[in-house]
């Protein structure tokens, strides 16, 4: 029951409504990457719980954002074992999610977790950043993987469409990643995150093509 009572109490917090329905599926997921991270390692963190409050609650922290965005389609580039796009999927099923990933044993687990909680809007690509050819560009590109904004746009960058948006999920606020950022992008706002259960820093980066709709001043937002 802990399990259960960490995730519905992290949503609370975050503002979150949630099916029990989706509830289980969700917890269903942090149960198939404890299981498989047993013999893949799939990520550095062991423990159900912790799986709960460092992937799943910091991953459903960018929802609410995401949907102001009201994207049909979303990239999860560098998608690991399926984070932060098999989240937002379950809580998202009107939107398209493409996850991608050049690691084969985590497509394969991602992609094996996608028949097992029956998501039917989500496709997995397992290539290079660099390498992926999609039939139309993405609403949201969105990330936690990239060491740097500009390792971001440089290989990911070419996926999000001239209205879109690239979402870099980030630690500390990236000061000197924004003053290196390719010409080919602005920087759009920073939404700081407070993810339930972690005392760390998050923050959510918007980043816009610079060529579309035209960017807003330079602003760093916090939320509660």
């Amino acid at each position: 029951m802990l399990l259960e009572t960490t995730l519905a109490q992290g949503l609370e917090t975050l503002g979150i409504e949630c099916p029990l329905e989706v509830r289980g599926r969700l917890l269903d997921y942090v149960r198939l990457l404890a299981k498989w991270n047993r013999v893949y390692n799939l990520t550095a963190v062991r423990e159900p719980l912790e799986m709960v409050q460092r992937h799943l609650l910091d991953s459903l922290a960018v929802l609410p954002h995401l949907h102001k965005l009201q994207a049909k389609r979303v990239l999860d580039v560098g998608t690991g074992g399926g984070l932060p796009g098999i989240p937002l999927a379950l809580m998202s099923s009107q939107v398209d999610f493409v996850l991608l990933d050049s690691n084969s044993k985590k497509t394969r687990f991602v992609r094996q977790a996608v028949v097992e909680l029956g998501l039917r809007n989500v496709e997995v690509v397992h290539t290079r950043a660099e390498q992926y050819h999609p039939d139309a560009p993405f609403e949201v590109v969105i990330s936690r993987a990239f060491s740097s904004l500009r390792e971001m746009v440089e290989k990911a960058g070419v996926y999000c469409g001239s209205q879109g948006a690239l979402l870099a999920m980030k630690g500390v606020y990236p000061q000197q990643e924004l003053a290196e950022l390719p010409a080919e992008f602005m920087f759009r706002e920073s939404q700081q995150l407070q993810v339930p259960g972690l005392d760390e820093e998050r923050h959510l980066i918007f980043l816009a093509p610079a060529g579309g709709a035209k960017a807003n001043e330079l602003k760093h937002h916090t939320t509660g």
